[in-house]
């Protein structure tokens, strides 16, 4: 009979070190996000507003509405940030009027976040999930960020399977030295709690190669040294 013993005990790892840290990335970058985002809405505004010059008046009231919602978010106001602060709309009320458009897609990304501020992490994931990736350098952060939320959550959920195609989805979204040891280190410990050791041993390996000077690499030979 198999003994899954050490496969359990990984999973709680996983539980801990990888759902437990799920806002770690965002408390760890606020700041860069939060001008990412101003960045995103800046370039996909005059990007729409010149595609579609008939409607430019509402495209430029979308990013009004976006810019306030992004410095409630910034605040940490996280339901102010979903439903507005009375004069300007929330990121929900720019989801519904201009759901289709590029910033209706990043409203969903950062409502998603805001609800697993607030504990929902039902609804968290539902509005992650309507994000649709971005092209470009500051994109490619955003894009990264809400796979990996989605992860997490997922894993929160037990699928640590289907977390584990997320993690490496985020990992292949960006590959650079901020995100890409993040979840590559997510990665290897879903893998790990999966008895994939290979897969874990290499995304673990691929930290210590690539992204030696990373957060993440302080400790990695510890990973790499438990599963050879």
């Amino acid at each position: 009979m198999t003994n899954n013993k050490p496969q359990e005990t990984n999973y709680e790892e996983v539980v801990t070190e990888t759902v437990g840290k799920t806002e770690q990335f965002f408390e760890n970058n606020k700041k860069l996000i939060t001008w990412v985002l101003v960045a995103l809405i800046v370039i996909v505004g005059g990007y729409f507003a010149n595609k579609y010059l008939v409607a430019q008046p509402r495209a430029e009231k979308a990013s009004a509405e976006m810019f306030a919602a992004i410095q409630n978010f910034g605040a940490e106001e996280w339901q102010v940030a979903l439903d507005g602060d009375g004069n300007y709309a929330g990121f929900l009320e720019v989801i519904e009027n201009y759901g289709s458009t590029p910033q209706g897609s990043l409203a969903a990304h950062y409502a998603g976040i805001c609800y697993l501020k607030l504990g929902d992490k039902e609804s968290a994931l539902a509005y992650l999930q309507k994000y649709d990736a971005t092209s470009g350098a500051p994109a490619e952060i955003v894009n990264a960020q809400n796979l990996g939320l989605q992860a997490d959550l997922v894993a929160d959920g037990g699928d640590m399977a289907k977390a584990a195609a997320l993690y490496r989805k985020a990992v292949k979204a960006s590959e650079n030295s901020l995100t890409a040891p993040y979840y590559l280190k997510k990665l290897g410990l879903a893998e790990e709690a999966l008895g994939n050791k290979a897969a874990a041993l290499a995304a673990f390996q691929k930290i210590a190669d690539e992204y030696n000077t990373a957060l993440e690499a302080r400790d990695i030979d510890l990973y790499i040294g438990r599963l050879k």
